[in-house]
């Protein structure tokens, strides 16, 4: 099959031939039909996930039909559209069993712990506790915008830090995942203040429903932001680094709840953050790990009800040739959305 393939970290990636993946027991291949580019698959190439072994194929948000079914598998058949959470859970352990599959232990991820999606075929692990079956009525590129940025976004607004109607919250980062939780939080009814580097994505928070944009160009974001709220009741970093932490956390409000989502690569051995406006003004800072299978029915419901609109984040579609291109400058790049790779395409 054809694949992206980088044999080193930092090296740039290339599009080659390698054999085709076999079903393992309990798992299933998957014939990718969609799969996102996106900041995570940037990170791994660039060496700071611990769980990459060389040559390895990234990609971890995908949506296909499956191929072939392994040993052991009862819930799944050849032919069936399905997505999957980015975390894929062992299925048996008690994280798993208690529904909090995006925590457990043995977690297996495509494009980091094993090959991934940028290619024609993936294997996924435990199928019959991580596939999502995917309506007729969701596109494939809707589909596979789940598996990473938009159910992180969904997991952190909702399931983390509980936002509610009316509520504030600041998004600092407008690309998939920020836009994806500015959708989710107009959705639930908050008030939205996005913050971005690039004035193309704030245009499209703004198309999104962003009650205000602030243009990150060397100016005080969190007095600006709290100019505007007088304080955010919940912040969102969805960019990773210390600036965008710490000025998504100083956004804050007192009591304020903060979602991590934006992977933060370590400075000197950890990244730096305001702990002391953390302890003093008690506020709750929250990690984003994706969501399990068992909380994708809830999401999936608004969608097919037209309430959210995954496939409009989708700023474009290439094939696996350009995706390797894109893969290496993606820290650089200023898409006002996201990227879905098409390995049919040449």
């Amino acid at each position: 099959m054809r694949a992206v393939v980088y044999d080193a970290f930092g090296v740039a990636p290339e599009v080659r031939d390698v054999p085709a993946p076999h079903a393992p027991a309990g798992g299933v291949v998957v014939e990718v039909r969609a799969t996102g580019l996106c900041r995570s698959d940037w990170h791994g190439w660039a060496g700071h996930d611990d769980d990459i072994s060389l040559p390895h194929v990234p990609g971890h948000e995908l949506a296909g039909v499956i191929a072939e079914v392994g040993a052991g598998v009862t819930d799944w058949r050849v032919g069936d559209r399905v997505t999957v959470p980015f975390v894929c859970g062992c299925g048996t352990c008690e994280w798993c069993r208690q529904g909090d599959a995006q925590v457990c232990p043995a977690q297996t991820q495509p494009g980091f712990t094993h090959d991934g999606s940028f290619a024609e075929l993936v294997v996924l692990h435990a199928a019959d506790a991580n596939l999502v079956s995917i309506p007729e009525s969701v596109s494939f590129e809707a589909a596979a915008a789940l598996g990473c940025r938009f159910a992180t976004a969904y997991r952190g607004l909702v399931g983390r830090a509980r936002l509610r109607a009316g509520e504030w919250v600041t998004i600092v980062g407008a690309g998939g995942v920020g836009l994806s939780a500015v959708m989710i939080a107009k959705a639930l009814d908050a008030r939205v203040v996005v913050v971005d580097r690039h004035q193309a994505a704030l245009d499209a928070a703004s198309l999104l429903g962003a009650d205000h944009i602030v243009l990150a160009d060397g100016r005080d974001v969190p007095a600006a932001v709290n100019g505007l709220t007088g304080g955010s009741h919940v912040s969102v970093d969805a960019v990773g680094s210390e600036q965008t932490c710490s000025d998504a956390i100083l956004s804050l409000r007192r009591r304020g709840r903060h979602v991590q989502i934006g992977l933060l690569p370590p400075v000197d051995g950890h990244p730096r953050v305001p702990m002391s406006r953390v302890i003093g003004w008690e506020l709750d800072l929250l990690g984003s790990h994706g969501m399990a299978a068992v909380d994708y029915p809830g999401m999936l419901a608004l969608i097919e009800s037209g309430a959210l609109h995954p496939e409009s984040l989708i700023e474009r579609v290439v094939g696996l040739g350009e995706a390797a291109t894109l893969l290496p400058a993606f820290d650089r790049a200023t898409p006002a959305g996201m990227t879905m790779i098409d390995p049919r395409r040449p």
